[in-house]
């Protein structure tokens, strides 16, 4: 296993915080200086994340880069860090998003500085909670995140902003209480808030359940799953573009993250017990949330509700595991579905966080999200209508791209559990398709609408830069996985073998 002797995985979450910090006291005569201070602190956060990868091993399964310091003695808490194959591609989808955040909000000119800021800090703390091999540590990120969130939402948001951070700050909250609760009781059983110690800890079937329904309950609040995601269309509706952005392609991974380093390993037999209701969940937000983003007038409403869809694919994957071993014996499709809901979770940072973009172009110029508002749009911007509707139809699982990728690995998965499952799993490919190609021919096709849409200039450099970062990333997955499956497959099978071979304790 590579080892580096300095502390990498702390320089990316702490650079990112203690320059946010920072640039909440530059004042806003000299925005742009805060602006530069963001710009070369997320990229230095991300060139760490990729000199972390480049000295990844990608042959095992261990805890790597491990940072382990006392930190609160009396409870056994520590500051502990490590990534492995399943956080690691996390963290740099953070780090990417961040930088292309900061790039997107250049055109910002309300509170410049306290806006960079709080992106930097949400950014450490995304990283710091998938580097956590601490429950206390990561309960205090996984809440910590909260206010950076709500900051951003409430101060540079819509209209209705309030009512929307008042319903994103209780739903999360609301959760995240059971979740503490259940780490509280697992610490008085293990002696221990380490991570790897909760995983060996041997409990009953009834305590495993309990546990588990308080993950899925703090967990599902934050994917969402259905029916805990009534904050997230109005949440999306009113944050800026860099907080619809950064709350779809990482914010909605974290809920996904937290199944599989806690609720799997943890209680997998009582994950094994209720996976029906985590399964039925999921095929319910895939086709019936699919029907409601068809429904749509409002752009972000659409992408937000088709989120809630695609997502359902993750934990739908992550599932599966139980029944496809007890059909088959085998647990090589389970790793195919744990690993097609990282890709998946991966993918949809790249194509939801590059819709959402595309939204803010539009509205950026015209005001309005509502889709009624434009027609046309690709005859006075061909090369913006390129980039969205590259996003829109990787969004409907276009072969190719990276939304196809981890669709078709679940769906091979759920026909080894069960056809019906990859048979209504299978239907996202249509619903997906049709909300997002009718959104497309509606703004980008046809004859120009309006006097708003004959007056809208194609983009400029700055949004050039993010719209093929974010379209090189879609296809570089879509057509070439490997790496990614390659450096995820020894810690997801290693999860497999765990969570089907625990033992109850009675």
């Amino acid at each position: 296993m590579n080892a580096m002797n300095w502390p990498i995985l702390s320089l990316i979450v702490w650079l990112p915080i203690v320059a946010g910090v920072a640039i909440l006291f530059v004042s806003e005569a000299r925005a742009a200086l805060g602006k530069t201070i963001a710009l070369a602190a997320s990229l230095v956060a991300l060139l760490l994340t990729i000199v972390a990868i480049s000295g990844f091993d990608t042959t095992t399964a261990a805890m790597q880069f491990q940072e382990k310091a006392v930190w609160i003695e009396a409870f056994s808490i520590h500051y502990h860090l490590g990534v492995d194959g399943l956080s690691l591609p996390l963290i740099a989808l953070t780090a990417l998003i961040t930088v292309i955040v900061v790039i997107a909000g250049w055109s910002i000119r309300d509170r410049v500085s306290q806006y960079m800021g709080a992106f930097l800090i949400l950014s450490g703390l995304m990283s710091g909670m998938f580097a956590a091999l601490d429950a206390m540590l990561f309960y205090v990120f996984f809440e910590a995140m909260l206010v950076p969130m709500f900051l951003i939402i409430g101060i540079w948001g819509g209209p209705n902003r309030i009512l929307a951070t008042i319903k994103f700050f209780l739903f999360t909250f609301f959760g995240s209480v059971f979740m503490l609760v259940a780490l509280i009781w697992l610490y008085l059983q293990a002696g221990s808030f380490a991570v790897a110690d909760l995983h060996q800890l041997p409990l009953s079937l009834n305590a495993q359940i309990w546990i588990f329904l308080a993950f899925l309950i703090a967990f599902a609040v934050k994917v969402p799953m259905w029916p805990v995601h009534t904050w997230l269309p109005d949440a999306h509706v009113e944050a800026p573009t860099g907080g619809s952005v950064v709350l779809a392609a990482v914010m909605l991974k974290i809920g996904g993250y937290g199944f599989v380093r806690y609720s799997l390993p943890i209680a997998p037999d009582g994950a094994a017990a209720l996976d029906w209701l985590v399964i039925g969940l999921s095929l319910v937000a895939i086709v019936y949330i699919g029907f409601v983003a068809l429904a749509q007038r409002d752009m972000k409403k659409l992408i937000a509700y088709s989120s809630i869809s695609h997502m359902g694919f993750a934990t739908l994957g992550m599932f599966l595991t139980f029944a496809i071993v007890q059909n088959t014996g085998q647990i090589d499709g389970a790793v195919l579905g744990i690993s097609g809901a990282m890709v998946q979770m991966i993918s949809h940072g790249f194509i939801s966080g590059a819709m959402f973009l595309a939204v803010g172009v539009l509205y950026d110029r015209v005001h309005s999200r509502e889709i009624s508002a434009y027609g046309g749009v690709a005859n006075t911007m061909p090369w913006f209508a390129m980039f969205a509707v590259l996003f829109f139809m990787a969004n409907s699982g276009l072969p190719g791209t990276s939304g196809f990728v981890g669709e078709f690995m679940v769906i091979l998965a759920a026909f080894k559990a069960d056809f019906w499952f990859a048979f209504f799993a299978a239907m996202t490919l249509i619903l997906g398709a049709s909300y997002s190609l009718w959104l497309v021919k509606r703004v980008f096709y046809g004859e120009v609408a309006n006097d708003n849409v004959a007056s809208l200039s194609d983009l400029n450099a700055r949004e050039w830069t993010v719209m093929v970062v974010l379209a090189v990333l879609t296809l570089g997955l879509g057509l070439w996985p490997y790496p990614l499956i390659e450096m995820m497959e020894p810690s997801v099978a290693n999860l497999v073998d765990h969570i089907t071979t625990t033992k109850i304790n009675p």
